[in-house]
């Protein structure tokens, strides 16, 4: 079956930011403390994608080691009325959670859902920022036709970035949810049950064929290095592909999360 795209999808998402970027100039802030090549690539598209939609990226660089760099930073960062936008990339210096990190972040510069804040008032129905990854995916699955109401909806993973803040917002679309992950019993059955799967548990080539039933459609949100530098996904697409609608890594769900993030950027610029 065809692949699920997400290049052109990104691309629109952009454009229709940067149109109403245009006359107010937003500044989305951008916390690394951490070596890792992977953050660095990410970090790359960011730069990318802020340019192409006319957002003003200021990348704060930090020592991997100081947890209280990070601390005082984005104390700073969501105290400064010029910064619409925070984003606190990890791995984060020992010590510190992502949660904690969070929490430090202002409600409404948090446009990446990484505060506790938003994830609560996503839970009670209120206007938050859902973490950007979580949109791509309903966003691909928008862009796919996929009929969500009614639907059986698989999560496999249950972090605080994809699964969790996922999980509502499929809610919120009237699927039915069922959120796994790596040591859920008989994870083949309970996969095989759904109209839509999305892997995001960080294990490549978790899904295989016996995971996925013929016509589903299969959200892969993994981005795992192999040895020789190259990414692959939480799903085996050579395997599924053949019966199933699968999105690519890369070219799936990246390209769509960083497109989100900088429309959340600019709905925040017009709050100020």
């Amino acid at each position: 079956m065809t692949a699920l795209e997400g290049r052109a999808l990104a691309a629109g998402i952009r454009e229709a930011a940067a149109e109403e970027a245009a006359s107010l100039v937003p500044v989305l802030a951008a916390v690394v403390a951490t070596e890792d090549p992977a953050t660095a690539w990410y970090a790359g598209a960011l730069t990318k994608a802020a340019g192409a939609t006319g957002i003003e990226l200021r990348e704060s660089r930090l020592d991997p080691s100081d947890a209280s760099g990070v601390i005082e930073r984005l104390e700073s960062l969501s105290a400064d009325p010029e910064v619409d936008g925070i984003i606190c990339l990890t791995p984060l210096p020992e010590g510190l959670s992502l949660a904690e990190a969070g929490e430090l972040i202002a409600p409404g510069k948090d446009v990446d859902g990484a505060s506790p804040v938003s994830l609560g008032r996503l839970v009670a129905g209120l206007p938050a920022f859902a973490p950007a990854t979580a949109q791509a995916v309903i966003e691909l699955l928008r862009q796919s036709g996929t009929q969500l109401e009614g639907a059986n909806a698989v999560i496999v993973g249950r972090s605080i970035v994809v699964g969790k803040p996922l999980a509502l917002l499929l809610l919120d679309e009237n699927a039915t949810v069922t959120v796994a992950h790596t040591r859920t019993r008989d994870l083949e059955e309970t996969t095989r049950r759904a109209d839509v799967l999305v892997a995001a548990a960080g294990r490549a080539r978790l899904i295989g064929a016996e995971h996925v039933r013929p016509g589903a459609v299969v959200i892969d949100v993994g981005t795992n290095e192999e040895p020789d530098g190259s990414m692959v996904g939480d799903v085996d697409t050579a395997a599924v592909e053949p019966f199933a609608i699968v999105t690519p890594v890369p070219g799936g769900v990246g390209p769509v999360t960083t497109a989100v993030l900088m429309r959340n950027v600019v709905t925040a610029a017009k709050r100020r």
